[in-house]
């Protein structure tokens, strides 16, 4: 089981398939698992060589419940970490929901280790948790069904996924649901191929077409219908189109 040492923390991640590197970063939440469980790993791995991360909090990674350890720069270091663990100078980027906004802060903090960066269901705008913060406290003192509870009202809950919220590290997911920063000057500056989407019914998917009108030559899709979690469970309408981007941008 493979782990990155990113300055004493340990970041757990999988290798799958072979080809051009492709960055697999989940959303809040999530893990590794789910890219497996929706059926990307599947529809990538024969023309790519993904490289999927649990982000720090999550999954099989290290899960710190100090808020200053889940810093943006911080998570940007986690996935710098497993690249140079993996000997890969520059691979895609692909991150949804929270993974997306990974993805502008692979933008802002190593630009030189990206190729093509593709975010979904996320923008660069600042944006508060502290609706997030307020149901994990409530789990914190009423056990997770409140948490699972308020996630299934973002994504269906296949089983796997279910377990694995019931055994979420609530006081790691606390510490890591800081407001989010104004990212919006860093997308002058992406000078990468860069492919946004998100659902129409998604309350992110205005600010996040806005942001990609702010990139030279960003591809933008809209998913007519669905909404924030409904936009990543669809990989049979996501995949396509992001590896078609990929093979444009190539």
């Amino acid at each position: 089981m493979p782990y990155a040492d990113s300055q004493g923390i340990r970041i757990h991640y999988q290798i799958e398939g072979a080809g051009s590197p492709v960055v697999l970063q989940h959303g809040m939440t999530q893990s590794i698992e789910d890219w497996y469980e929706r059926g990307y790993v599947d529809a990538l791995r024969g023309t790519h060589s993904l490289i999927l991360i649990d982000a720090r909090g999550h999954g099989r990674s290290d899960k710190p419940h100090e808020t200053r350890a889940y810093s943006l720069a911080s998570r940007v270091n986690d996935v710098v970490a497993v690249l140079d663990a993996e000997g890969t100078e520059k691979a895609d980027f692909w991150g949804y929901s929270m993974g997306g906004w990974i993805g502008f802060g692979m933008a802002k903090f190593a630009p030189r280790r990206v190729n093509r960066l593709v975010i979904g269901g996320a923008h660069p705008y600042p944006r508060s948790m502290e609706g997030f913060r307020q149901v994990i406290m409530t789990a914190l003192a009423e056990g997770h069904g409140p948490f699972v509870a308020l996630v299934e009202r973002w994504y269906p809950l296949p089983p796997g996924y279910e377990a694995r919220l019931r055994e979420a590290d609530l006081e790691a997911l606390l510490a890591l649901a800081q407001d989010r920063e104004d990212l919006e000057p860093v997308l002058a500056t992406i000078a990468r191929p860069c492919c946004l989407y998100a659902g129409q019914a998604d309350e992110m998917f205005a600010q996040a077409e806005q942001a990609s009108r702010l990139i030279a030559g960003a591809t933008f899709f809209a998913l007519p219908g669905l909404g924030h979690g409904q936009a990543f469970v669809r990989s049979d309408l996501v995949g396509p189109q992001v590896t078609r981007f990929l093979q444009r941008a190539a």
